[in-house]
């Protein structure tokens, strides 16, 4: 690895690592959620809708299921949680973007946004949202199916050394989103190709684990928080992390520089926003309740047994953080070969 590309990588690891949750108010299109306009004193007096733009049983879904049902116990409405998935994460932050700005469409923004950003497929950076909190960072993994051949990071690495370009496959999310840069920047850092590996799309972490635990693809690198229930009924075997540390539920898997020598991690990370020109008022008691969620014993109970980590970024420094991580990851990708 050049000097110049690993200090883009240590810039971004830097950036990202010690990050929580990113769980981010947001909004539907204008279509949903529309009515009568009411002083912001009303809020709410209605149901909020939550947009994930991931699919159902993902990490990003659960954590925001979780987060949603202790928001409801304290402001006495339904917040209902609307998966929006397709096009690598767009679709969804592009309705919460769009939503009226009115506090009743919130959502998580997520590390893919800033992919998107990076690639041009999008115009939706930092400033397109009120962002209300950072709640989380996870990192990214290598795991196979429970019957898989591979037992170590080692031989898997191996095998797709010594084997045509296309015997194996990967997944984790859409081409270009975090846990696809995961995998690429680990097979770059071990001195591999990552057109070796033919990469498959899915619609987020719970969509392919359940694709690798029924032999559809080789590899997955999804968290191992999002992994734990598979992991445990034996449908999914982790191989090593992405993280600078292991992960405390499953403590035998190695890190990926333990496994392998190779001085590799990445996260991803998510946010609660909210559609610009949310009223400051209306940020405020969003913070407040998102921030009492937080904090309750239903969510904490959750984090704590999934093995999330939990570390709380108020909206100036969430936004501060967003805007950075929309150039750090652009000189990620350029190192990786994904942009």
């Amino acid at each position: 690895m050049s000097k110049s590309k690993s200090t883009l990588v240590s810039a971004v690891r830097r950036t990202v690592v010690g990050a929580g949750l990113l769980a981010s108010a947001i909004g539907l299109s204008s279509g949903l959620g529309a009515g009568p306009a009411l002083a912001d004193d009303d809020w709410p007096n209605r149901p909020i809708t939550m947009i994930v733009p991931w699919g159902a049983g993902g990490g990003t879904d659960t954590v925001a299921r979780t987060l949603a049902a202790a928001m409801e116990q304290n402001l006495g409405q339904p917040v209902n949680v609307v998966n929006r998935t397709g096009g690598s994460g767009l679709i969804g932050h592009n309705a919460m973007a769009s939503a009226k700005p009115d506090g009743y469409t919130i959502g998580t923004i997520n590390v893919d946004l800033s992919q998107l950003v990076c690639k041009g497929l999008t115009d939706l950076s930092a400033d397109k949202f009120t962002h209300i909190a950072l709640l989380n960072a996870e990192a990214a993994a290598v795991s196979v199916g429970g019957e898989s051949e591979f037992d170590s990071l080692e031989a898997a690495l191996d095998a797709i050394r010594n084997e045509p370009a296309g015997t194996y496959t990967a997944s984790g999310t859409g081409t270009g989103g975090i846990y696809h840069l995961a995998w690429a920047g680990l097979l770059v850092e071990a001195g591999i190709d990552p057109a070796k590996v033919a990469w498959v799309p899915s619609q987020g972490g719970g969509p392919s684990l359940k694709d690798v635990a029924a032999g559809a693809v080789t590899f997955v690198t999804p968290p191992l928080s999002t992994a734990l229930p598979l992991v445990k009924a034996g449908k999914v075997k982790p191989l090593a992390t992405m993280g600078a540390e292991r992960f405390e539920k499953l403590p035998d898997v190695p890190t990926v520089k333990e496994a392998v020598g190779v001085d590799w991690t990445s996260q991803t990370w998510r946010m609660i926003g909210a559609p610009a020109g949310l009223s400051d008022d209306l940020r405020d008691k969003l913070v407040e309740a998102v921030r009492a969620a937080y904090d309750s014993e239903t969510f904490t109970d959750f984090m704590n047994e999934r093995g999330f980590s939990k570390t709380w970024m108020g909206p100036e420094e969430a936004r501060a953080f967003h805007a950075s991580e929309d150039t750090a990851i652009c000189e990620v990708m350029k190192a990786a070969g994904l942009q």
